[in-house]
């Protein structure tokens, strides 16, 4: 009996295995724990020194090999360390057939941590492994206000598909002046990642001027990723079966280190434009009459900061009355930053006679390609003002007076148009009281007081009127809708809408019918009984009909126009005739 118990309990099989003996600070482990018998109450142990990232899964196994049937039973957990040193998985225990079975202890080493772990056999860190969101910036130490660009690559190994993504957090570049540029169609393209043949898919790019000096953070643009990866088990056709997992990625922070512009050689002049620019002032026309306008563009053109920068403001003499300017942008962002021309164009009316010359201006810039300062000045442009009024001596300098305004021309002759005698003659005042008025204005309410008692009167016996007033109501109603119809001829919906109102009105004041009870029978028997003539009703039913079919058919303005005088003239032959 002793021997057979042996062997019985020989036939039970439950043990531990661990995926590493030997493992960094770093790396996972997975731990199964395996039997070929189905059993209860299984308790795994408490992993001291571990932290238990994934499990339990449990697998089950079950074949028939030349009749001898085979059965296997897992579960499994995934590991992390929490430090370094020598740990122990204790016994797990498990009931089968009425008896506990224990697994043995099993030691592990947790070294320092490696350059690259590795776990084959974990799903999860397979897609980690292979999966990697990039942001590439092309410039980590730029000057204020010079263009960077970020671009975010998705890099997907061989060994693992990828079936979608969404965007779970978006970085919101607090620090800098941004611009996404349009990805019109994502692209899969082959590359590298660290030395290994990889796929990637550009999914953002974005260009960053940055607005502060210092060390400022690129936030992460974080994905949501569903990846599939190849297991061990096959199907019944001998195809690889793939595992899914939902992966999140970021691209990690960037820190930029911007370099503030230096302070040798900068012009006091300078609105912070930094790039590469050309500038010019220029003028539509350099001849033309006193009052006649002409227009001042000031012009910056090139790659940089085009939006970040004021333009020099255009000085004139006082001569010509100069209006705020109209700013144009015509800008582009690519890869390489803004790109294109902004213009600031002034408005300027000459008053008198004369030549005014325009001072020159001038516009100064960071030069990124030298990294010094660079000014370029306009020429000055004389406008002639060939006919109008002389001005005299005209000042052709420009002053301020404290409050943004230019200083007035001031010429001898210019007040001329005063006089000086006014030849004013004494105003003759009458006397209200017993004039016309005054005795008008005091007879006048006694006057009135019977007019207002025979309207009144009459007033009365109008209210009191109900089936009179419900008929001079309709009546109105008709004639409201009818010249609302003459206002929008020419217009075929508002004009055949508001002809079919009044027709509908009027029968409402002349035959007392509500309009659901309008059908065509209904009308011409009710216009007979009341001697209407046969012809002057089957007009009024035509027009009906005119108004329900210009719905759904184009009509001319003759048409309308011929309805119009037709629904006039029936609907005076029928209010004779009633």
């Amino acid at each position: 009996m002793l021997a057979v118990t042996q062997l019985t309990l020989a036939q039970v099989r439950f043990e531990a295995k661990v995926s590493k003996k030997k493992l960094g600070v770093n790396e996972r482990l997975r731990v199964d724990f395996e039997m070929n018998k189905d059993g209860d109450n299984f308790t795994p142990p408490s992993f001291s020194g571990f932290t238990v990232v994934g499990g339990p899964n449990q697998s089950i196994s079950n074949s028939w090999i030349n009749g001898k049937r085979s059965y296997a039973k897992t579960f499994s957990y995934f590991l992390e360390p929490t430090a370094r040193g020598r740990f122990t998985i204790k016994q797990a225990t498990i009931e089968i057939d009425g008896e506990t079975y224990k697994t043995l202890p099993v030691r592990v080493e947790v070294t320092g941590a490696v350059d690259k772990p590795k776990d084959g056999n974990d799903t999860d860190f397979v897609a980690s492994e292979n999966l990697h969101l990039v942001a590439e910036v092309s410039k980590a130490n730029p000057y204020l206000n010079e263009a960077i660009t970020v671009v975010y690559k998705l890099y997907v190994s061989p060994r693992i598909s990828v079936s979608n993504w969404r965007e779970l957090d978006s970085p919101t570049y607090s620090d800098f002046w941004s611009q996404a540029i349009d990805m019109k169609q994502l692209k899969i393209e082959n590359g590298q990642y660290k030395g290994e043949p990889y796929r990637f898919v550009v999914l953002r790019k974005t260009v960053l001027y940055p607005q502060k000096t210092g060390k400022l953070n690129i936030e992460p643009l974080t994905l949501t990723v569903s990846v599939d990866v190849p297991t061990k088990r096959r199907d019944i056709f001998g195809g690889r079966l793939y595992s899914t997992v939902n992966k999140t990625v970021a691209a990690g922070n960037r820190t930029i280190n911007v370099k503030s512009l230096p302070e040798q050689g900068k012009p006091d002049d300078f609105s912070g434009a930094v790039g590469s620019f050309d500038f010019k002032v220029t003028t539509n026309k350099n001849e033309l009459d006193a009052t006649e306008s002409l227009d001042a563009k000031v012009l910056v053109s090139g790659n940089g900061n085009l939006k970040l920068f004021d333009l020099p403001k255009l000085s004139v003499p006082n001569g010509l009355e100069q209006y705020e300017p109209e700013h144009n942008e015509r800008v582009r962002t690519n890869l390489t930053g803004m790109g294109g021309n902004i213009s600031d164009t002034y408005t300027l009316v000459p008053q008198y006679k004369g030549k005014y010359p325009i001072p020159s201006i001038s516009f100064s810039y960071f030069d990124l390609k030298t990294e010094t300062y660079k000014r370029i000045t306009s020429d000055e442009i004389v406008i002639n003002v060939k006919t109008g009024p002389d001005g005299g001596e005209v000042v052709t300098t420009t002053k301020s007076t404290g409050t943004g305004k230019k200083l007035v021309t001031q010429t001898g002759n210019q007040f001329r148009f005063l006089k000086l005698n006014a030849n004013l003659q004494p105003i003759q005042r009458e006397q209200f009281f017993k004039s016309t008025a005054y005795w008008i204005s005091l007879t006048a309410p006694l006057l009135a007081i019977p007019l207002f008692l025979f309207f009144g009167k009459k007033r009365e016996e109008r209210l009191s009127d109900v089936s009179g007033n419900r008929v001079r109501k309709a009546d109105k109603l008709a004639r409201k809708y009818l010249s609302e119809a003459k206002k929008n001829l020419g217009n075929q919906k508002e004009f055949y809408v508001a002809m079919e109102r009044a027709l509908h009105n009027y029968l409402k004041a002349k035959l007392h019918i509500q309009t659901s009870e309008m059908s065509k029978d209904r009308i011409q028997r009710l216009l007979k009984e009341r001697e209407v003539e046969d012809m002057i009703a089957i007009e009024f039913i035509a027009l009906l009909e005119s108004c329900e079919f210009a719905r759904y058919t184009p009509s001319s303005s003759s048409a309308m126009q011929q309805d119009y005088d037709k629904a006039s003239r029936v609907i005076a032959t029928i209010d004779k005739q009633l």
